[in-house]
């Protein structure tokens, strides 16, 4: 077998493959063998049929299209590996002929990974991230805490204010005509949720028990139903009960309560060491995310849309999946937001240029500084992979070779490897971001 390849303009390139005649024939003796089985000859049992005979009825052209698919796959992806291009899409493939003794020719227009130019990759600089914790953060973790134990209290007298958990019926009308959907009883909402209309909570504070009030409200012009986006609409309210929460102290009782702490003072400090520590995983994540981005956009490199397109969908489906981990699917997202999936799409774009960018830069970076991966490497991330889900690295090696997954591991340590080096490279500013 021979393969040239001919690069045309951008990323793409014609890969021309000439098939020998002898290979040729291997392939439609293996056609012969896959329809022989399937063919009714009169006098012969199935898969019986001499060649000679099959091909005086059917001709050898019949042979032809099995024999081309059991060529092509193999044939193109030797010719990839003689010519060591990278393809990132599916070939385009055109013949002109093909026939019984002589060579098969193809030809191959194919889309390559994009080369990189790169620029300055070393030495940048980065903003130094303070890891300083203040006494507001402290106390607001503190008041997420007394929040997160905070008792609900029916208030009989009075009205409902910000904060409070109100039990509704509402009953919504355009143009005095009811609307599917905009009716409830019993329903729990809390003031400052934002979970209703635009104005909806706010007219419902200043509420008393018992009361009855007409609510007016615009549904956005966004809104998911197209027959009440933009509408003004009543909502005849009935307030049944309003709950209160009730804050705890914060003292010694509540630090013994909420941890395993004697006094407030030594929770306070528990929590101080425990926000400093999470800033300092930030601050890695920041200045790891600043160089990379720096060194991408120092690159020079022309990006295929299918690539941007394939990171699309990458991202579409990690955003599925979020939305599964929430009780949600794709549907429900869709008529919350009032988008659709070409939307979405459209919205992650940017993002996903700016991904594959990046990846591309990385995987240069790697290439110019001879970064790669040995066993040692994947024997370590494997035991430290192995205390994060609690099995055995041995376990987790199975499973990853298992799923034929084991390159993409490699990879992606090599990008672990190129971000330490670019890191490890960099220079921090006295500048505080």
């Amino acid at each position: 077998m021979k393969a040239t390849w001919e690069k045309l303009e951008k990323n793409t390139g014609v890969l021309e493959v000439e098939v020998d005649a002898e290979q040729v024939s291997l392939a439609l003796d293996k056609a012969f063998k896959k329809v022989a089985g399937k063919v009714n000859v009169p006098g012969f049992r199935k898969g019986k049929v001499p060649r000679s005979i099959f091909e005086a009825k059917f001709g050898i052209e019949s042979l032809y299209r099995d024999a081309i698919d059991i060529i092509l796959p193999e044939a193109y992806m030797e010719a990839v590996k003689e010519t060591g291009i990278d393809p990132i899409d599916r070939p385009d493939i055109d013949f002109e002929e093909f026939s019984k003794g002589n060579p098969f020719v193809f030809k191959a227009k194919v889309v390559v990974k994009p080369e990189v130019q790169l620029g300055e990759y070393k030495g940048i600089e980065v903003p130094e991230q303070s890891a300083d914790v203040t006494a507001e953060e402290i106390n607001s973790e503190l008041e997420n805490q007394q929040k997160r134990r905070a008792e609900l209290i029916v208030v009989e007298e009075g009205t409902a204010e910000n904060g409070d958990i109100t039990i509704i019926d509402y009953e919504g009308s355009v143009d005095g005509v009811l609307f599917e959907g905009g009716k409830a009883d019993n329903h729990s909402l809390e003031l400052g949720s934002n979970s209703f209309i635009p104005g909806f909570e706010e007219q419902v504070i200043g509420m008393k028990k018992d009361e009855v009030k007409d609510i007016k409200v615009t549904f956005p012009e966004e809104y998911h139903s197209e027959d009440l986006a933009g509408k003004e609409a009543v909502f005849k309210v009935t307030l049944h009960e309003i709950k209160r929460k009730q804050l705890p102290e914060l003292d010694d009782e509540f630090a013994k309560d909420v941890s395993e702490y004697e006094t407030l003072e030594e929770y306070k400090q528990d929590i101080e060491n425990k926000l400093k520590e999470r800033k300092l995983k930030d601050n890695e994540i920041t200045i790891e995310s600043t160089i990379i981005e720096k060194a991408a956009l120092a690159a020079e490199v022309e990006i295929p849309t299918v690539m941007v397109a394939t990171e699309v969908e990458r991202m579409v489906e990690e955003f599925a999946n979020r939305l599964r981990m929430q009780g949600m699917n794709m549907e429900m997202y869709f008529q919350f937001s009032g988008q659709n999936e070409d939307a979405l799409k459209e919205q992650m774009k940017d993002e996903a240029e700016k991904r594959v960018r990046s990846q591309l830069v990385l995987e240069a970076i790697a290439v110019a500084e001879k970064i790669s991966v040995d066993e040692e490497d994947v024997k370590e991330e494997l035991t430290r992979l192995s205390e994060v889900y609690k099995k055995s690295a041995e376990e987790l090696r199975s499973i990853i070779e298992s799923n034929g997954t084991i390159d993409d591991f490699k990879q992606d340590l090599r990008t672990k490897k190129t971000v330490k080096f670019l890191v490890a490279s960099s220079k921090l500013t006295t500048e505080v971001a």
